[in-house]
Formats: C-alpha cells, structure tokens, sequence
C-alpha cells in the first residue's frame, strides 16, 4: 500500500513537472508552421498561378494591412458579372506594389484608422476579352467603357489599380459621393467643381477622395479624369516599354 502511494506521488509530480525548453520550443515552432502549412495547403486556381508564373505579385502578401475586394470576383460590378471566379487577390507588376505599399504607409502615417482598399488590380487579357465580348454595345462605343482586348489596357499590364480607402474604426469605406464602376459625371474627378455647384455630390465627399489622391500621387501614381477609384503607375508608352500584357 506504502509502495502504491509513493507510486502515484511520483506520477503526478512527473505530470506535473514543467517542460523542458526544447519541448515548448518545438510546440511554438509547430504553432508558428501550422498557419504556413493552411496556406501552403491552400489550392491555388489556374488563373491566380498563371498570375504568379508570369510574375506578379499578391497585394496582401507585400503590403501590411491593405484589403482587396475584388469586385470583379463578384457580381457587383458594371457588368453584373463573376470574370476572376476562383481569384480572390489581387496582383501588380512587383514595383507598382512597391508604390503601393509607400501610398499605404503614407495614409497610415497621415490617418492611422485609415487602410488602402483595392478593387481591382492586374487584369489578364483573357478576362478582357470576356468582358469586351459580353459587353452589349457597339465595337465602335466599346472602348468608352472597356479596353480592346487587341491594344489592351494599363489593367492588362499590371500597372494600374482600382482602390477606395477603408475606415477601420467605422468599418466601411469612406463615402467617395459615388461606388465603384460608376460611369456618371459625379465620378469624374475633372467635374468636381461642377457636381459640387449642383449639388449631385459633397464636400465631405470630395475631401475623402483628395486624401486618397494625395497618398497615390505622392507615391508616383496618376489619376484620370473620369474615374476616382482609378489610377496609373505609368503610361502607356512607358507600360509597354517595361512589361509585356498579362495573358
């Protein structure tokens, strides 16, 4: 009985021993890897590692803190259509999300609660094909609201982006006095002056599109007339002296 007593104290304190170092170090590195190998485990679609292939890199993966929405993964876009289907990150030219991820710090600096939110980024060739081939107007007014697959656009290149900023205090997106793929002249940043006299948007409005503004240009980004959300690393000239479309 002596003996059984002894036994069990001697269980319980070797339970009850504390681990060695090697032993909580090898679970904080199975703690550490675990989230790696979810990712690892993650299928990638053909469309998102063609994108990679080519040598494109995901926004997330290289910018702290941004969010992607990609809208053209959803149906909520001016074609009312999923074209990106599986895809869900978004990817740039490996410099342009360098530019991007200075604007992001930029807008952190200036407005901690604010982050970058993007909505389009890189659009391959095949997927503007889609969207010119389904878009119902004439070829001839086609290129008002889309690029020709044939010349392709800035998208096709991975030099231009699609973005808003997101308050993560209120947790939505600042109010821009339009959404996104809003073909209107209350969109165009070139109207302002003019929509704000009649009323259509507001000064609130305009302010948060100037604080967008002003972190992209900063960071070496242009703006177009007819697009708040829209805006270019380079030109095209100088797009297509650097890079090839993406297919």
């Amino acid at each position: 009985m002596k003996y059984a007593s002894l036994l069990f104290t001697g269980l319980v304190f070797a339970c009850s021993t504390p681990k060695s170092d090697q032993e909580v170090f090898s679970e904080q590195q199975r703690e550490n890897l675990e989230p790696l190998v979810e990712k690892i485990d993650e299928p990638v679609s053909e469309l998102e590692q063609n994108l990679i292939e080519q040598g494109l890199v995901n926004l997330e993966e290289v910018i702290p803190g941004i969010r992607v929405e990609l809208k053209y993964s959803t149906e909520d876009n001016f074609f009312g259509q999923d074209v990106y289907g599986d895809l869900t990150n978004a990817y740039l030219q490996p410099e342009v999300a360098e530019m991007l991820r200075q604007a992001q710090e930029k807008l952190q600096s200036e407005h901690p609660n604010l982050v970058l939110h993007v909505y389009d980024g890189v659009r391959p060739r095949s997927v503007q094909q889609i969207l010119w081939d389904n878009l119902d107007k004439p070829d001839s007014v086609k290129p008002l609201y889309v690029a020709d697959p044939k010349v392709g656009s800035l998208h096709n290149f991975g030099v231009a982006v699609d973005l808003t900023i997101f308050d993560t205090e209120a947790d939505s997106v600042l109010d821009m006095g339009t959404g996104y793929d809003f073909f209107g002249y209350a969109a165009y940043p070139d109207r302002e002056e003019q929509m704000l006299q009649e009323g259509v948007i507001n000064r609130e409005q305009v302010k948060n599109r100037d604080i967008l503004r002003k972190v992209m240009t900063e960071s070496g980004f242009s703006g177009i007339g007819s697009e708040w959300w829209h805006f270019n690393a380079y030109s095209r000239k100088e797009a297509g002296e650097k890079f090839k479309i993406v297919e």
